[in-house]
């Protein structure tokens, strides 16, 4: 991250690179996003002459099991933005998910109490990721 600035959370017992562990985890929202509606596309079975048994389930069940650990990592981000502050949540994730900075964000609220729900919803999500 050399053109960003870390935020200091040390007040929440966070280092700087637990910070940029759950900054990049934020960074692949929009893809966990993408491939998450890639699970739930159906897709058709090769046709060969072939019969192939237990194939299927075994596929469907990855799938299945990858989709949820995606929901799951996507209302982790979500859950803890509405949780940091559930008037400009919206702005927290584009936010942390895309970079965006406050000033280019219209954000109907003061500088000083975005960067707060920030700073909180980093604060929620290590908590939450453990």
């Amino acid at each position: 991250m050399p053109s960003k600035r870390d935020i200091s959370l040390s007040k929440y017992d966070i280092s700087k690179e637990r910070y940029r562990e759950l900054y990049y985890f934020c960074q692949q929202y929009k893809e966990k996003k993408e491939r998450l509606k890639d699970c739930y596309s159906i897709g058709s079975p090769s046709l060969s002459d072939t019969p192939k048994g237990g194939c299927t389930s075994d596929v469907v069940v990855r799938q299945a099991e990858n989709a949820m650990k995606l929901e799951k990592d996507i209302e982790a981000i979500e859950q803890c933005a509405v949780a940091a502050d559930p008037e400009i949540y919206q702005y927290v994730i584009k936010s942390v998910t895309e970079g965006v900075k406050y000033e280019f964000l219209k954000v109907p609220a003061s500088r000083k109490k975005f960067y707060r729900a920030r700073r909180k919803f980093f604060y929620l999500l290590d908590r939450k990721k453990g």
